[in-house]
């Protein structure tokens, strides 16, 4: 049983005094489901279970009044062996983006306020377009994403107290005994070779075989693109799924990681496909990374819409459109050039969006200075550099400097380290425990 910080998260929403309904929203397949049955479990005497792509019929619960004693009686008819009590009954309603009417109840169930609700479902920023009402107000949101690398170390076995050492060198900016940094990357390689999919990493953990985790890989990924296939329109179906095929490419095989519609065709413009890069983005099967102009608070303010990074929201998905030997190559450390250096990129950008933050990079094509990413963090500013060795963050160390700014990171294949500009130097996998 993979454990999760979204079970967490969803225990906060419960404890709240004015609960709204919760929405878990996400990509396909990065556990939603999973969480949502296993709180069930632990915290309610049952769960009353709707999903609305199994079982179609199930949308009449929601086909007439939109009242909660309606909807509740409804219930009691079609789940007879339920008694569905408020405070002991949790109603999930699953891929909810295939009613629209059970959209619109949320407001009902929420002002109602007797009976928990959970709803989910992938797909829902392009599907809550089209719900008849949508309760803007009566909901609270949590994002689900793949495991991260924290989750992917509790799945392999290794306990809280090796964690929390960890978090202690970074707290004291100490260097990582040789054997346990040693021990760290080579969790943190087959991390990326694995990528965050509960599927997957439940596989590597049962099998240790990475072949079985190619297959599993590439069946995702047939999957994004049969979602592409059935809910984008007509008329861009092709044309995203082209965008989306063409990551790996645009992350993997160019020292250049601004996306580059040329990439996808000969003589491709924005003007033909960047609807399509704007569908993904709203299906959460990526996420951007933009270029700002000035590096300052708030970073929004500087930001370019026309120029910017498209990273797939796991590793497991860029990692399925290459050759299965990649990932040999990761686990043994033998990558080099552009690739191991756009690889550990996506590493960084995956678990700096998994942790929530916005992405941002710079880039001035007069100085040629350029940042690989920078976050926001309560106001403050901190630039990022990604290095596949250890070498010097000239661009980083001058920026920090020229901008007065107290705190940048610098993420190598490599130990902890500070310099006196106050750049910390930290191993490719400390990113989750900044």
């Amino acid at each position: 049983m993979l454990k999760r910080k979204a079970s967490e998260e969803i225990k906060k929403w419960i404890k709240r005094k004015e609960k709204k309904c919760l929405v878990v929203q996400g990509a396909r397949q990065t556990g939603k489901t999973y969480v949502i049955e296993r709180f069930a479990e632990e915290n309610y005497e049952e769960i009353v279970e709707i999903n609305f792509k199994e079982t179609i019929s199930a949308k009449d619960v929601f086909a007439g009044d939109l009242t909660v004693d309606g909807m509740v009686m409804a219930l009691r008819f079609r789940f007879p062996e339920k008694k569905i009590q408020p405070g002991k009954t949790l109603i999930f309603l699953d891929e909810i983006q295939e009613c629209e009417e059970a959209i619109t109840s949320l407001k009902f169930w929420a002002v109602d306020n007797r009976y928990d609700v959970i709803a989910s479902g992938s797909l829902l920023g392009i599907d809550y377009k089209r719900a008849s009402s949508y309760p803007v107000g009566y909901v609270d949101y949590q994002m689900m994403y793949g495991l991260d690398f924290e989750e992917f170390l509790w799945a392999m076995g290794v306990k809280d107290e090796m964690v929390e050492s960890l978090c202690e060198f970074l707290d004291r900016k100490k260097v990582i005994p040789e054997s346990v940094h040693k021990q760290m990357m080579n969790y943190y390689r087959q991390f990326i070779a694995t990528g965050g999919m509960p599927e997957v990493v439940q596989n590597y953990v049962n099998n240790k075989d990475f072949r079985d985790v190619d297959s599993i890989q590439r069946n995702l990924l047939k999957g994004y693109q049969y979602d592409i296939a059935h809910y984008a329109t007509a008329e861009e179906k092709l044309k995203a799924e082209k965008c989306y095929l063409s990551l790996a490419k645009q992350l993997l095989d160019k020292e250049n990681h601004k996306f580059q519609y040329k990439e996808i065709e000969h003589g491709a413009r924005a003007q033909k496909y960047y609807s399509s890069i704007e569908w993904l983005l709203r299906s959460d099967m990526v996420h951007l990374c933009r270029r700002v102009t000035d590096i300052r608070y708030d970073l929004e303010d500087y930001s370019r819409d026309d120029f910017f990074r498209v990273y797939t929201t796991d590793l497991s998905l860029v990692i399925a459109m290459k050759d299965f030997s990649l990932k040999q190559y990761i686990v043994e450390n033998t990558l080099s050039g552009n690739t191991k250096g756009g690889l550990y990129e996506c590493a960084i950008a995956d678990t700096l969006h998994k942790k929530g933050y916005p992405l941002y990079f710079y880039k001035n094509d007069t100085t040629k200075k350029e940042l690989d990413f920078i976050i926001q963090k309560e106001g403050q500013v901190i630039p990022i550099e990604v290095k596949s060795g250890n070498a010097r963050a000239d661009s980083l160390n001058k920026i920090m400097k020229k901008k007065k700014l107290t705190l940048g990171y610098k993420f190598v294949d490599g130990n902890i380290g500070v310099n006196e500009d106050g750049v910390v130097t930290l191993p490719l996998y400390m990113a989750t425990f900044i």
